[in-house]
């Protein structure tokens, strides 16, 4: 005889998204209300180069807490920054001994202060600590503020494959200061822009209009500008997971439009690209892919890549070149194909576009028209380079595009 009990559990997760200047100057209440009580022990990790570029940051936290009679357990507790600290297990280790160490439990809450790879690491290990401990996330990277840290995921790299452990974990809050944007440096400030064309490809081409009509105002570091842009970006990333698959059951992730190739890019350059960075030249190759296969119209393609060009992001690197056209390849990107499907599940589900604000999901890619892609890009960067060595100004060059093939 066969028995079956049917379990259904549904659990419900709110967070706040909160926009701020300040955060930390005992006026601002934002912190203190987004707490439950003063009694709550507070474990505080900081990006120690959010701490150079901010001097007095440390002891505003401990101040903060002092003034509004927060229980922080212990002085702020520095760890690196960028993708190195998500590479070792150490810095794992380091913070479930300091949640060992001060009695940091379920109702207790660690704080990070950071970017978002220092964001995911201490995510990851709060999540695995007690089966799950609160945390804040502060963000402090323009990438961080508008994708990675508004989002359900943690993680670190291990095998060679980037965020390969992880857990979906929802934050407590994510507080945004808008303040601590303002001494980020100039690829950084920008690359986090990537993620802002990628939504707005997919989700609003008005919102990838004003980015055009201000690209020079955010290369200008144009700090309202800024704002409006990051407060969008995170908007339209909320707004999909909570209407999507959010804990990424089924095989399809379109945010991860133009991720393939980013991911394994940054593995492939040893993470010398920033995640941003990679992010960029990922979207230009995808939508170069969907221009070549008669899917994106040519002239909103030059859209794509003009907006890049004009926020100062480049759309290729010479890594891309390597063991092109050649699957097996050891060094070859198209490795990123099988690793993304691997990491999804399931059959390979790629994002590209129709156009700019409308989505085309496909299960397979041409190898050679990918190839070819690649060759375009590389092009471009070459004719570029050469314009650049004349000194002649951009606009007045006319680049032609390689002949799109015969399907």
């Amino acid at each position: 005889m066969t028995r079956t009990l049917q379990q259904r559990i549904e659990v419900r997760f709110e967070y706040p998204v909160q926009f701020t200047s300040r955060l930390f100057d005992p006026a601002n209440p934002v912190f203190r209300q987004t707490l439950p009580g003063q009694e709550s022990k507070l474990l505080v990790v900081v990006d120690e180069g959010v701490a150079i570029h901010h001097p007095a940051l440390m002891a505003d936290i401990e101040g903060y807490c002092v003034a509004h009679g927060l229980n922080l357990v212990a002085p702020p507790m520095p760890l690196p920054g960028g993708e190195t600290v998500k590479q070792y297990p150490a810095h794992v280790q380091a913070v479930q001994a300091a949640i060992n160490s001060y009695g940091i439990d379920r109702h207790s809450f660690v704080v990070v202060v950071g970017g978002g790879a220092l964001i995911d690491m201490v995510g990851y290990a709060a999540a695995t600590a007690h089966r799950g401990v609160r945390i804040v996330r502060v963000p402090t990277t323009v990438l961080s503020q508008n994708d990675s840290a508004v989002g359900v995921k943690n993680s670190v790299n291990a095998f060679g494959k980037k965020n390969w452990l992880g857990t979906f974990a929802p934050p407590y809050a994510v507080l945004n200061d808008l303040d601590l944007l303002r001494t980020l440096e100039d690829r950084d400030w920008l690359g986090g822009l990537s993620e802002a064309v990628k939504v707005a490809l997919l989700k609003d081409e008005a919102f990838f209009a004003f980015l055009e009509a201000h690209a020079g105002d955010l290369l200008a570091r144009d700090l309202a500008a800024m704002e409006h842009a990051v407060y969008r970006c995170a908007e339209l990333h909320l707004e999909h997971i909570a209407g999507g698959d959010a804990f990424e059951q089924g095989s399809s992730r379109p945010l991860d439009f133009g991720h393939w190739a980013a991911h394994k890019l940054e593995a492939m350059t040893d993470y010398a690209l920033r995640h941003g960075e990679a992010v960029a030249i990922g979207i230009a190759l995808d939508s170069t892919y969907a221009y070549l296969r008669g899917w994106l119209p040519r002239a909103q393609w030059l859209r794509i890549i003009g907006l890049f060009q004009t926020l100062g992001l480049a759309v290729f690197h010479p890594q891309l070149l390597v063991g092109i056209g050649d699957p097996a390849h050891p060094g070859s990107l198209l490795h990123g194909l099988q690793e993304f499907r691997e990491h999804l599940g399931g059959e390979l589900t790629i994002m590209l576009l129709d156009g700019i604000g409308q989505g085309r999901e496909v299960h397979e890619m041409d190898l050679e028209l990918v190839a070819q892609s690649i060759r375009q890009l590389a092009d471009l960067q070459a004719r570029q380079g050469a314009i650049q060595t004349q000194n002649q100004p951009q606009e007045e060059a006319v680049w032609t595009p390689m002949p799109t093939p015969a399907r």
